[in-house]
């Protein structure tokens, strides 16, 4: 009983933390691009966009966050043996990683709170992919799991050709200056 309470509250914090994950970066973009604006409209613009930001941040994406790896090592104390599975601890790399991403972006807050030129807007639109690759390579490995290894060979190839395509359609758009 207690094994599937922690799995839905794992499911439900997840969808949470990958929402705010991808929500946030999209936040970062708008701020690069309200550069663009008359002075006016660029100082109300990134106002309010650097409000969204730390709320969303510090309400949902954090706390999601958190819930999640409570939730996921719960699993693990009331089910030890997942710890033998090879699955798992591809699983925990990837989550690892997304970890390092997530908390590098409180950091790229306050860098555009103080002006500093973090990255261009298509810049943060290719960093805005990024969570969408690890779920990509975390949610077949916990669906198959016995199937891993043939799952990461594939993540890894599809995460090639993503990126080139994704590059090559980027490249057509105009980028934005830089500050």
């Amino acid at each position: 009983m207690w094994l599937l309470f922690f799995k839905s509250l794992h499911i439900i914090s997840f969808v949470a933390w990958f929402a705010g994950l991808f929500y946030l970066v999209r936040l970062f973009v708008y701020y690069r691009e309200a550069d663009m604006r008359s002075p006016a409209e660029k100082q109300v613009l990134q106002d309010q966009l650097m409000i969204m930001q730390k709320r969303l941040f510090k309400i949902i994406t954090q706390p999601a966050m958190i819930i999640t790896w409570i939730a996921g090592i719960s699993m693990i104390i009331i089910q030890p043996a997942y710890l033998e599975m090879g699955w798992l601890h591809m699983k925990l790399v990837l989550l690892i990683l997304l970890s390092f991403y997530h908390f590098r972006l409180p950091v790229m807050i306050r860098q555009l709170e103080a002006g500093r030129n973090v990255m261009s807007s298509f810049q943060f639109r290719l960093y805005n992919e990024l969570p969408t690759l690890f779920l990509i390579g975390i949610v077949p490995l916990a669906v198959f799991k016995n199937l891993a290894d043939y799952l990461i060979v594939i993540f890894v190839l599809f995460l090639q050709v993503y990126c080139y395509l994704y590059l090559l359609n980027g490249t057509k758009n105009k980028e934005l200056p830089e500050k």
